[in-house]
């Protein structure tokens, strides 16, 4: 089961934005946002996503969740959802840029700039309290590729323990122990085969490349939900709004594959 986060922060996109195959079985979320800041709704649509991934987590006989949304803050609902489930995960966190800003370092106070840095408890007060998700350890987090960074985040990166990796250096020997969240936010791919993403960034990888290393880190066996962000701006014409439906079935079928 496939589920699609058809949200870009709080803000709910058109059911063409995530051009899924058509044969995959899929829930969608529609939540009923509350009233309030943009927190405020983060959390509430974050605490229906987690409990969908607890509950899938739960059934012996399921697949391994899969979430794709819009953006890369739902990975931290995927990591609530698997921490509900009784399990304690690492994260495998594949970008083109670092997302560990903090509110007081983003120039541009796009939110999606934090994503990796609030799993990592940053803000726990509007984020990891009242979704209930206990903050990765540092050493919990490997950061594959982020070829684009702030020099707010490089300075972070540079005293933390996150790890850092090439994609095409990426092995499973170099993974933490125990389960897996694998996060693959689309913009790791190089531009000029994936058009139209909000923050391009070139000299990526290939497609390629990207899917043979995410297929490494799936063989581990250890991965227990994929969470896939795609953070782009509406297709400008049938040519990318193939490019990417290439993408996510390939992606799908790599998570299925390993299931």
């Amino acid at each position: 089961m496939t589920i699609v986060v058809p949200y870009h922060q709080d803000e709910r996109l058109p059911g063409s934005s995530i051009p899924l195959p058509g044969a995959a079985a899929v829930e969608t979320v529609d939540a009923s946002l509350p009233e309030g800041d943009v927190w405020t709704r983060l959390v509430a649509l974050f605490d229906v996503v987690a409990d969908l991934v607890s509950a899938r987590l739960g059934t012996p006989e399921a697949d391994g969740p899969v979430v794709v949304s819009g953006d890369c803050l739902v990975a931290g609902a995927t990591i609530t959802g698997a921490q509900r489930a009784g399990l304690d995960p690492s994260v495998v966190w594949f970008d083109a840029h670092g997302d560990v800003h903090t509110l007081r370092s983003s120039t541009s106070g796009y939110l999606g700039g934090l994503a990796l840095r609030l799993v990592l408890g940053a803000h726990e007060e509007l984020f990891a309290v009242p979704l209930g998700l206990r903050p990765l350890a540092e050493r919990q987090a490997v950061l594959v590729d982020a070829r684009d960074l702030d020099p707010a985040e490089a300075d972070f990166l540079a005293g933390s323990d996150v790890r850092r990796l090439g994609v095409e250096d990426l092995q499973a020997a170099m993974l933490p122990g125990g389960p897996l969240v694998l996060h693959i936010d689309v913009d790791v791919v190089d531009t000029a085969e994936l058009p139209g993403t909000r923050f391009p960034a070139p000299n990526g990888p290939t497609q390629r490349a990207v899917l043979d290393a995410v297929r490494r880190v799936l063989a581990t066996g250890r991965v227990v939900a994929v969470d896939i962000a795609c953070p782009w701006h509406p297709a400008r014409d049938e040519h990318e709004t193939a490019a990417r439906a290439r993408l996510l079935t390939e992606l799908l079928a790599a998570a299925r594959a390993a299931a």
